[in-house]
């Protein structure tokens, strides 16, 4: 199937549309189909391992310092959690969102054992031409969409097939670290887990070295160069994206929002929040 068809297909899992905003679904596990009619701004979020191919128009994504810009046949692959901002520059827009699991990673070991290694360093996000066995694969899932036995059968074999696509392509490099629990790419995904689950709590960075057998110098070095981010920043790029989702389901106040998330300054809080976002966070609340 190329993909002309493919965006055909996806788009028919959309539901019909006046041709304004948005639209998200999950028509399957692990699957997701985006539909921009229009561009977008940028917007702030923090991407789980994913990875997204581009069907119609084209995005740009940005992390730390450096760009990713990508266009139709292009696939994002991000391995951890990662905070980004990313916009839409060209639409209609429409894309494939795959969700990676580093336990389908973990039982495909044995199989992945011989694989090359890659011959450039890996990243934890990074734009790649989507090759043929790999769009076929996606497209095969995408097919078992409405078909309830089908979909309970084969599909558990095209997403571990999926996942083999991935890890074993010149591009897999991160993933093939990710499943070797001493490597530095699985201590600093279980420090990521570990700063996700307690983001409300103070963070004691020492601690959370030793947590997941890491030096202090080694851990800094290695979540910024994964990351892009330092620990403290990015515990909060959580707080502010989750009292960002608070504000805006119209159910706070930017106090209580503050506090939820950990701050003890609601002060220090709207001003972050004001920086990371461009608004105030006042601004993020519906208006009656």
């Amino acid at each position: 199937m190329n993909l002309a068809d493919l965006a055909d297909l996806a788009a028919r899992q959309l539901p019909r549309s006046s041709g304004s905003g948005s639209q998200y679904v999950r028509p399957l596990p692990k699957l997701g189909i985006l539909r921009h009619h229009r561009p977008t701004s940028f917007e702030a979020a923090i991407y789980d391992p994913v990875i997204i191919l581009i069907l119609r128009g084209r995005k740009e994504t940005v992390l730390g310092a450096d760009s990713f810009p990508m266009g139709v046949g292009e696939c994002l692959l991000v391995s951890h959690d990662l905070p980004v901002i990313a916009r839409v520059t060209k639409a209609p827009y429409v894309a494939l969102l795959f969700d990676i699991e580093l336990e389908t990673l973990r039982d495909l070991y044995r199989e992945m054992a011989d694989v090359s290694p890659s011959t450039t360093e890996p990243r934890s996000l990074s734009v790649h031409a989507c090759d043929a066995s790999l769009v076929d694969a996606l497209a095969r899932y995408v097919a078992l969409a409405g078909t309830q036995m089908d979909a309970a059968v084969l599909g558990p074999l095209i997403t571990r097939e999926i996942h083999y696509r991935l890890a074993t392509a010149p591009f897999g490099g991160m993933l093939r670290s990710l499943i070797r629990h001493d490597s530095h790419a699985s201590a600093i995904a279980r420090a990521i887990t570990q700063l996700r689950r307690d983001f409300r709590s103070p963070i004691e960075i020492p601690q959370l070295a030793r947590n997941v057998g890491m030096s202090l110098s080694s851990f800094h070095k290695h979540f910024k160069a994964i990351t892009a981010s330092s620990p403290l920043q990015f515990q909060k790029d959580l707080r502010l994206l989750e009292a960002r989702r608070l504000l805006r389901t119209g159910a706070t106040s930017v106090s209580a929002a503050a506090f939820d998330v950990g701050y003890e300054s609601p002060t220090q809080f709207s001003r972050e929040y004001t920086r990371k976002f461009g608004a105030s966070p006042k601004q993020d609340i519906p208006t009656p």
